[in-house]
């Protein structure tokens, strides 16, 4: 019934999901309590303006069904089969399949030269009309991209004609401080395109986010063949989400998250450093990026792991082509418990402790 499968004795950090009994049961019951049968027909094409206006400029969002659609939607509309498409190194390792759809090509964002990269490719007659990043609480590291290189990269984008698609789930799940500016702000819209979600916030279930653009690019997604002939999408769910939000219940659950995820952080990363070197406290989103000691690799690691009672996701998987990572395993601290996330990171420092 539900993507998570629990496996009796093991404590899984590998699933980027949120706690169980921090999700709004009761709070979402009562936003929908209220609503008449305009909920349960067919909506208009961008979705509900309330939820629009509550989002920003009602011209330039589009809702749709949380931020894995929107990025289909988005490589369907702007770019084709055959072109290459640009992914940082590492990210979000489910995105691959997304932007590979059709015969597209997945190449790494180079660490300098990426105008130079580009018309190389273009040179070589490939179109290169996206960049794919999770620039604010990346999605395995938790890190973010610094302001300057942010400001650059606007700059080389916009320079080369080349899209930003900026996935910004994790904007709101921020402990140590406010959230760096997104690259959607920063540019003023064009070249990036921004990707929303209430998964993370308030309930993966609700399918249900949003993609920031410019009119033509909305336009171009009201137009899509089913999004045309199905009234929208995820009406009923975009309508009640308007309520939550107008009524003050989507504020007061997104800090109530937010100290709970805090207090499971601060769990995790303080018990891991008791075992490893070089443990990194992420300021925001759900994940620790964990370098293993030297001669360890994370896919090698994972089967005694799971023997102690302990999972995660080998870091190599972030990389679009697996090149990389081998050394690194992405932990999730948004799934458990704090007691059950300091017994997790004991049973992962006795397996390496114990490693042949």
């Amino acid at each position: 019934m539900i993507q998570f499968e629990h496996r009796p004795g093991i404590l899984d950090l590998s699933w980027g999901h949120p706690r169980p009994d921090l999700l709004p049961v009761r709070e979402w019951a009562a936003a929908s309590a209220g609503l008449d049968w305009r909920a349960l027909t067919y909506g208009a094409a961008a979705g509900p303006t309330p939820l629009l206006e509550s989002l920003g400029d009602p011209d330039r969002t589009f809702v749709t069904g949380g931020a894995s659609h929107g990025l289909a939607l988005l490589t369907e509309l702007l770019s084709a089969p055959g072109d290459v498409i640009l992914v940082d190194s590492p990210t979000y390792h489910l995105a691959f399949p997304i932007l590979a759809t059709g015969g597209r090509t997945l190449r790494h964002i180079p660490p300098s030269g990426l105008a130079g990269f580009v018309r190389d490719l273009r040179r070589g007659g490939r179109r290169v009309p996206l960049l794919y990043l999770v620039p604010t609480f990346g999605n395995p590291t938790g890190r973010s991209l610094p302001f300057e290189d942010r400001r650059a990269l606007i700059e080389v984008a916009r320079a080369e004609g080349v899209t930003i698609v900026e996935d910004d789930t994790y904007r709101e799940l921020t402990y140590d401080g406010p959230a760096p500016p997104s690259l959607w702000e920063m540019a003023g819209g064009a070249p990036v395109v921004r990707l929303g979600s209430f998964a993370k916030t308030v309930a993966p279930g609700l399918r249900l986010g949003w993609i920031n653009a410019q009119p033509d690019v909305v336009r171009g997604l009201t137009t899509l063949g089913y999004v045309h002939s199905g009234g929208g999408v995820n009406h009923t769910a975009a309508v009640t989400m308007a309520v939550f939000r107008a009524g003050g219940g989507y504020r007061r659950h997104v800090d109530r998250v937010r100290d709970v995820y805090r207090t499971q952080r601060d769990a995790l990363v303080t018990a891991l450093r008791e075992g490893f070197a070089g443990v990194e406290s992420p300021a925001g989103g759900w994940f620790v990026w964990l370098p293993l000691p030297a001669g360890l690799t994370g896919s090698g690691l994972l089967p005694a792991a799971e023997q102690r009672g302990v999972s995660f996701v080998p870091g190599h998987r972030f990389w679009a082509d697996g090149s990389a990572g081998a050394s690194r395993i992405r932990l999730s601290f948004s799934h458990l418990p704090a007691d059950d996330l300091r017994r997790a990171a004991e049973r992962l420092t006795e397996t390496v402790a114990r490693r042949p």
